[in-house]
């Protein structure tokens, strides 16, 4: 298999698809949702768009599921971006789940969980909660 650069792209939606588009081509994408349908949905339309992308079934608010997505793409080639796309509102879940994901999931569990992998490379992030 030829390796390529890869791209973690977490939240199935719209905004992350167009970051997609815009940034990941060429590369390898990951695309990881809580719901499995949307990510298979998702990587079937980039797919069909000529892009090269695997759908995972991921939860931002779990360290074993963040491991899991980047040992996922680790094993197509080194992860070079991460686009957090994921995020929820209180129109759509409890306090303790909107911290769950959208603070403490992007921001304590995906930096302490990125560190401890061997991704030492020049990377980039987008995160666009809040956009």
């Amino acid at each position: 298999m030829m390796k390529k650069n890869v791209m973690l792209w977490v939240g199935a939606g719209q905004i992350g698809m167009a970051i997609a588009r815009r940034m990941g081509y060429g590369m390898k994408i990951i695309v990881g949702d809580k719901k499995l349908e949307n990510a298979v949905k998702t990587a079937e339309i980039m797919n069909q768009a000529g892009f090269d992308v695997v759908p995972l079934e991921m939860d931002l608010s779990s360290k074993e599921s963040i491991c899991s997505m980047i040992a996922e793409g680790q094993k197509y080639g080194p992860i070079k971006m991460l686009v957090n796309a994921a995020g929820v509102s209180p129109s759509q879940a409890s306090i303790k789940t909107i911290l769950q994901v959208d603070l403490y999931g992007t921001g304590c569990r995906v930096g302490e969980t990125w560190g401890k992998t061997q991704c030492h490379c020049s990377w980039h992030y987008c995160n666009t909660f809040g956009s």
